[in-house]
């Protein structure tokens, strides 16, 4: 007998946390959501891991819905529903004959939020949170770049103040790190890339929760973003593009290599 597992345990307040509508700052419209019930959610969430960290390999069928609702002691409803959304995600697809069955990885929502999360499960996990690494910088440089000629009074002003918030912050790693991302984000919103920005934002937060991605700064590693930070305002409030993207890449990748273990252990 499969061993049953317990959906319930898996989401917060009775939905997943990527199920929730999502209310941006400055009052802008929450984005509408496909209303998902909680088990659904739960069980949706446990499958994409399994999925994705290997436990169901590619081209091979997913438990029937009866060994599943036994599995998840779910109805059949959830059941459907949670395959469904898993079609959606591109992780399976119904094969006559076969059932549900798993699809490659190239054919899956790499920009998932569920499947994002997975991918930072695997074991080989570094070689994503690299890959991360090198489409946020070429992301960033090009938004900082656009930035560089498009800010007005306020934008100048507004990081001007962020990076002295930023220097008041230096003996406090979690504070810095907040500060951190509101001022890449007043960039990013600077640039007036939108897609950029979307991108950028979502599959690093997802990578801001693993321990393998943040890491464990030292004074002297946020000394060395703080100069980075400082040569990126500089060259924005110059206005000179190319600078803008120098800086920016520069601080990212040596950030990175300042943080990235030589391997990532186990997930617990």
């Amino acid at each position: 007998m499969a061993e049953r597992r317990s959906p319930v345990c898996q989401y917060t307040n009775g939905v997943l946390d990527d199920m929730n509508p999502t209310h941006a700052p400055g009052g802008e419209v929450p984005r509408p959501q496909r209303h998902r019930p909680p088990l659904a959610a739960a069980v949706v969430q446990s499958l994409v891991r399994a999925i994705v960290v290997g436990e169901h390999a590619p081209g091979s069928a997913l438990p029937t819905a009866g060994e599943l609702c036994e599995e998840y002691q779910v109805s059949r409803t959830v059941i459907r529903e949670a395959t469904t959304t898993l079609a959606e995600k591109g992780l399976v697809a119904p094969r006559q004959g076969w059932g549900t069955v798993v699809l490659d990885q190239d054919q899956w929502n790499l920009l998932d939020p569920l499947v994002l999360d997975a991918l930072f499960q695997r074991e080989d996990r570094l070689f994503y949170l690299d890959n991360l690494i090198e489409v946020r910088a070429n992301l960033e440089c090009a938004m900082a770049a656009r930035a560089a000629s498009r800010l007005d009074d306020a934008q100048r002003s507004a990081l001007t103040a962020k990076l002295k918030e930023l220097g008041e912050f230096m003996g406090d790693p979690v504070a810095y790190s907040r500060a951190d991302v509101e001022f890449h984000e007043l960039i990013h919103r600077a640039s007036q890339d939108a897609f950029g920005r979307a991108i950028v934002a979502n599959i690093q937060g997802k990578a801001l929760h693993t321990p393998q991605y943040s890491g464990h700064p030292t004074p002297e590693d946020i000394e060395v973003t703080h100069e980075g930070h400082t040569a990126i305002l500089a060259a924005l409030l110059l206005g000179d593009a190319d600078r803008a993207a120098h800086e920016m890449r520069e601080h990212i990748t040596s950030s990175w290599a300042r943080r990235r273990p030589s391997e990532a252990p186990p997930v617990a």
